[in-house]
């Protein structure tokens, strides 16, 4: 009786390992789905931040505009007009004009001032600047004083005009050349910075 209860113990103690031994391998199998299932998730979130950053970033212009024909006022007064065949704009607020741009600036609402032309031209958001590229011609209407240059800037907050490039002035039948200028927006004051010389021409041959 005694060798009998012993052996239904034993079968009892050995089913309880066994049945233990199961459990184990159960938690052991689902921790490793659960290791590889993660591994795979960081590997596929790697992979996708590495393509964002190899993307390119888009830095062109999020609007083309043609036949440009913006008009600037203050307190209600036309103080500026703005006129081009093409406008570029860009996210930052930069804009381009990469054919060409004419400015008319006015102190009454009939008649400009001062024009700016230059064969291409930029705006720089961020330094609130104006750059005229290529055939740059700034002429006082009243005055019929002219400026030439090859590259210009324009100050709205400063009002002025400047550059450090070689620069061609006609005024009063003469024509005054030099390196770098410093002028007032209406062109009605300038300075040439460096000058080279003085040229007394024929109106005629203005």
């Amino acid at each position: 009786m005694t060798v009998g209860l012993m052996k239904a113990l034993y079968s009892r103690n050995e089913l309880k390992i066994k049945l233990r031994s199961k459990i184990g391998w159960n938690h052991f199998f689902a921790r490793c789905c659960i290791l590889v299932v993660l591994c795979l998730i960081s590997q596929t979130s790697c992979k996708s931040r590495k393509e964002l950053l190899n993307q390119e970033i888009y830095n062109g212009p999020i609007m083309e505009m043609s036949n440009v024909n913006t008009m600037m006022t203050d307190s209600g007064k036309l103080i500026l007009r703005l006129k081009a065949p093409y406008q570029l704009q860009f996210e930052n607020g930069d804009k381009g004009w990469p054919n060409g741009l004419v400015l008319e600036y006015y102190s009454s609402p009939n008649k400009p001032i001062c024009t700016f032309r230059s064969n291409a031209a930029d705006f720089n958001a961020k330094e609130n600047l104006y750059k005229g590229d290529g055939n740059v011609v700034v002429k006082n209407i009243d005055t019929g004083d002219e400026l030439n240059t090859e590259l210009l800037f324009w100050s709205p907050a400063e009002e002025k005009f400047y550059t450090d490039n070689f620069v061609t002035i006609i005024s009063d039948g003469e024509v005054h050349t030099g390196k770098g200028l410093s002028a007032n927006q209406d062109f009605s004051s300038y300075e040439i910075l460096e000058p080279a010389g003085t040229i007394q021409i024929e109106e005629e041959d203005i």
